[in-house]
């Protein structure tokens, strides 16, 4: 199987890659930027923007399986960099999948797509899309997975999405190192009552995933056209989960609060004022990040576990165990 792989050069998209040449895919990737690492595995490697339709269809040629994980991720930015790369570009991915004659497609979706900054409780994928976004991040996202479940076609084109929600592990330049800097720096506060319940994914499991449901997607299978949440099977507090990931490298567990009420009102002064100020940084707070912070928000797999046969392979123990290993290793410790 000739596979296509869009933002390989990413956290998910780099462990996707590694799982795919072991499964004896033949693998092209399409990044921005140049990372030796894929070169030196073995794959093919393509440079450019997705937000060129030409670029990624001459690059898309040949393949018979598409994993469109490229994204802008962030809780700020201008809603033209978000709509360009995630939503654009995505429609240009689905262009070269018809263009080219590629029959199948799954896309890295995100469970923000039907967040509305209310806690969410076991929900499952019967719950629509939010109508009050709270940054631009989810809505190109929910443009984005609406127009590839739209565009499956149980005779031509098979597409799915899968959401997986927080994923960690090690290899991660964002959320672990955020975590790390700013307890360090002595600004990293707890939001709410600290009770807060929410999945994660270990970014293996989320790779393995897209694997299991490329299998499934099959003419006439019940994963064509639908989307689907992963996890690891079973929330955790998030306060808990992220003083065990300072725990990993000795600091303090947090110990610094601040109310849900007071932190929504500083993340809607700071985006009035980033927004004034035209600054490109993400702001400390948002109102996004202290709903995110503050509320449960954990998911029903169910539907991943009947139809594709989703179980999580590597356990939330085994992944911090991991995890520790890698930033000791990374002198990060």
């Amino acid at each position: 199987m000739r596979a296509f792989v869009t933002g390989a050069g990413g956290f998910l998209g780099k462990h996707l890659v590694r799982l795919l040449l072991q499964e004896g895919y033949e693998v092209t990737t399409y990044s921005r930027g140049n990372y030796p690492e894929l070169q030196q595995s073995g794959v093919k490697t393509e440079r450019g923007d997705i937000r060129d339709k030409e670029r990624v269809t001459q690059a898309s040629k040949g393949a018979e399986i598409v994993f469109h994980v490229a994204a802008k991720a962030g809780i700020w930015g201008p809603w033209k960099e978000y709509y360009g790369i995630n939503t654009i570009g995505t429609e240009n991915v689905l262009h070269a999948c018809k263009k080219n004659g590629i029959p199948k497609l799954v896309y890295t979706s995100s469970p923000s797509v039907t967040f509305d900054g209310a806690k969410q409780t076991f929900i499952d994928e019967t719950v629509p899309y939010s109508s009050r976004w709270l940054c631009n991040y989810p809505r190109s996202k929910a443009l984005a997975e609406e127009k590839v479940l739209l565009a499956n076609d149980s005779r031509n084109f098979l597409t799915c999405a899968l959401r997986p929600h927080l994923i960690w592990g090690p290899g991660d330049q964002h959320l672990v190192p955020r975590l790390l800097d700013r307890a360090r720096q002595g600004k990293l506060f707890q939001v709410g009552s600290g009770k807060n319940l929410i999945d994660i994914t270990y970014v293996e499991n989320g790779a393995f995933a897209h694997l299991q449901v490329a299998r499934a997607l099959t003419s006439d299978a019940k994963v064509c056209g639908n989307a689907y949440f992963l996890s690891q099977g079973e929330p955790v507090n998030c306060w808990h989960w992220i003083s065990g990931l300072l725990a990993l490298v000795d600091l303090p567990p947090v110990k610094k609060k601040i109310s849900y009420p007071l932190a929504r009102v500083v993340g809607a002064s700071m985006e009035v004022a980033y927004t004034l100020l035209r600054k490109k940084d993400e702001p400390k707070m948002t109102r996004f990040l202290a709903a995110q912070l503050a509320f449960d928000h954990y998911f029903d797999i169910s539907k991943a576990k009947d139809d594709f046969g989703y179980t999580p392979k590597i356990s939330t123990e085994q992944g911090m165990k991991r995890l520790q290993e890698y930033l000791l290793s990374e002198g990060k410790g």
